[in-house]
């Protein structure tokens, strides 16, 4: 019960954290739409390339397929929470941009209901929306100086993001076959502010706000199917799929200029500026639809030795309304590999330890200048198991590119390290001692 208890409230303060904390990542290509997309999947599942629509495992939450809730074992929980390191290397030309960020990434707990029948609750990242772009025009030999707008310089910036609020069941319905259902919760907010500061004194500054907060509930359904071969090998195939929704939004537009107060002293309290509203709107916008998400897998592995995963998964971006001329389709495909030499080894550690290895290629939604950004990963990780116990600490490594055919784009070289410690043990177990 006080296990119980702990985990609730620490799960109830981490939504609250993340209703405010946002990775901080700089990425331009936030700019647009709702964000850049986060790779879904628990850790497990990143190193892996981002497999996990067919995966079934004792100890672990799969959530991309809530049918694998069922292969939660009777009478335990499974708790995992993570953080993250990113570091993205922007290149356009001879330009060279470099920035980091730390921050929480994801929080899933799972237990069963009875046997062949778990839930399963989390809260993950969906998307990120920061940027920080600044371009200074000081003299008459900078590349974008006019004579009448003389030096100024003008700056774009982003912050906060989405992310998905999640409760999901899966039970076997026949010997080896299972079906699972989430309900998520996508909440949160992305701020958007652009300025131009003129150097003259007596020229306006322009500076334009804008925010917008979108919510609501969705439900992803999935199915698995498994079946077990001759000496302890398995083949198991998965379908999952994601609604196309409508959520709500609420909007908010400031444009305002702005320029110094001539006449204004240091001894007294006249602002150094004066402000001149522009345009202010406050209202509830048209709800934002985002597209059904298709996802199908298969895995191939022995009990306790290996397992290989194989993910497709697809979005029609490209024909919803609100993101016409500025989305498209998406197809991924993703490739995994765990691999353990002895897991009940007595003699060494490393012998139990979870080798991972994965890849990933695909589109991102983005559409920009009629030019679709292109994404291609490679990760690897490690599971390590904490003594006397068949709970572990998760760790891996991503590198990701996302890259277009125009030369007018830049690319991004991102380079992410994850730490998650998954505990796993026992509920309701009377403890005997003699």
């Amino acid at each position: 019960m006080r296990k119980t208890t702990a985990i609730s409230t620490l799960f109830f303060l981490l939504i609250s954290y993340t209703a405010v904390s946002q990775k901080q990542l700089n990425s331009p290509y936030s700019r647009f739409n709702i964000g850049s997309l986060e790779p879904q999947g628990s850790f497990k599942s990143r190193a892996m390339g981002g497999t996990g629509v067919a995966m079934r495992d004792n100890n672990s939450v799969y959530y991309t397929n809530p049918a694998s809730y069922s292969s939660l074992d009777t009478n335990s929980f499974s708790f995992d929470f993570g953080v993250d390191f990113g570091m993205s290397t922007m290149q356009h030309g001879n330009e060279k941009y470099s920035s980091n960020d730390a921050n929480f990434h994801h929080m899933i707990i799972g237990f069963p209901v009875a046997k062949n029948w778990g839930v399963a609750a989390g809260i993950v990242p969906l998307s990120q929306g920061y940027y920080n772009i600044s371009t200074a025009i000081m003299s008459e030999t900078d590349n974008g100086y006019n004579a009448v707008t003389g030096t100024y310089t003008s700056q774009y910036r982003g912050n906060g993001g989405f992310s998905n609020l999640f409760f999901g069941t899966g039970v076997n319905i026949l010997k080896n076959l299972s079906v699972g259902v989430n309900l998520t919760i996508i909440f949160g907010m992305l701020e958007r502010n652009s300025s131009v500061a003129f150097d003259d004194v007596n020229s306006y500054f322009i500076n334009v706000m804008e925010n917008m907060r979108m919510r609501g509930f969705n439900f992803d359904y999935g199915l698995q199917y498994t079946a077990k071969l001759k000496n302890d090998y398995f083949l198991n195939a998965g379908l999952a799929f994601v609604m196309e929704r409508a959520y709500k939004s609420n909007y908010e537009y400031y444009a305002s200029k702005q320029r110094y107060n001539i006449t204004a002293t240091a001894n007294n309290n006249t602002p150094p500026y004066s402000i001149d509203t522009l345009d202010y709107v406050s209202e509830t916008a048209a709800p934002v639809k985002l597209p059904q998400t298709y996802r199908a897998g298969i895995a191939f592995g022995k009990q306790n030795k290996f397992t290989a995963g194989f993910d497709f998964t697809a979005a029609p971006w490209g024909e919803i309304p609100g993101f016409k001329n500025s989305a498209a389709n998406t197809m991924t495909y993703a490739l995994g590999i765990e691999y353990t030499p002895d897991k009940y080894s007595n003699s060494s550690v490393l012998k139990r330890v979870e080798y991972r290895l994965g890849g990933r290629l695909g589109d991102s939604y983005l559409l920009i200048n009629n030019s679709q950004l292109k994404e291609k990963s490679a990760s690897f990780g490690v599971g390590i198991p904490l003594r006397r116990s068949i709970s572990k600490v998760n760790l891996y490594v991503d590198y990701t590119q996302k890259s277009a055919s125009s030369s007018a784009l830049h690319t991004e070289n991102i380079v992410t390290v994850g730490g998650s410690i998954n505990i796993y043990d026992f509920w309701f177990i009377k403890r005997r001692y003699n």
